[in-house]
């Protein structure tokens, strides 16, 4: 019983993890940046690019959940669809310096565009 009560904790653990405190590395500053959506996460999920620039990002969405199909950016008002296995370009507008979280509509899928 202790034996299954720790096999538990464990997946509790990991799935907390996972969805809450996973974050892939950040991507350097760069035009053209390609994020790839897939198990659960955006890859690179944290984003650096230039203040008072525009900047196109590049997401490919291999994942088939229904969850990764819209990309939100609320502060910069950006909610796209994205297609399945095709590249989708999103143009992000000059912005001040900041952090801005990027999400699925559900917000499992989560990342950061820092603007420097």
């Amino acid at each position: 019983m202790l034996f299954i009560n720790l096999i538990c904790l464990a997946m509790i653990g990991f799935i907390v993890w996972w969805f809450w405190l996973y974050s892939p590395e950040a991507a350097v500053s760069q035009e053209g940046i390609e994020i790839v959506v897939k198990d659960g996460v955006y890859t690179p999920s944290r984003i650096k690019i230039a203040a008072g620039k525009a900047t196109t990002l590049t997401f490919l969405r291999q994942d088939k959940s229904a969850c990764s199909a819209t990309l939100q950016l609320p502060a910069l008002s950006i909610s796209e669809e994205l297609a399945f296995d095709k590249p989708t370009i999103i143009n992000v507008p000059a912005t001040t310096p900041g952090e801005y979280a990027f999400h699925c509509q559900m917000q499992m899928y989560k990342g950061v565009l820092v603007v420097e």
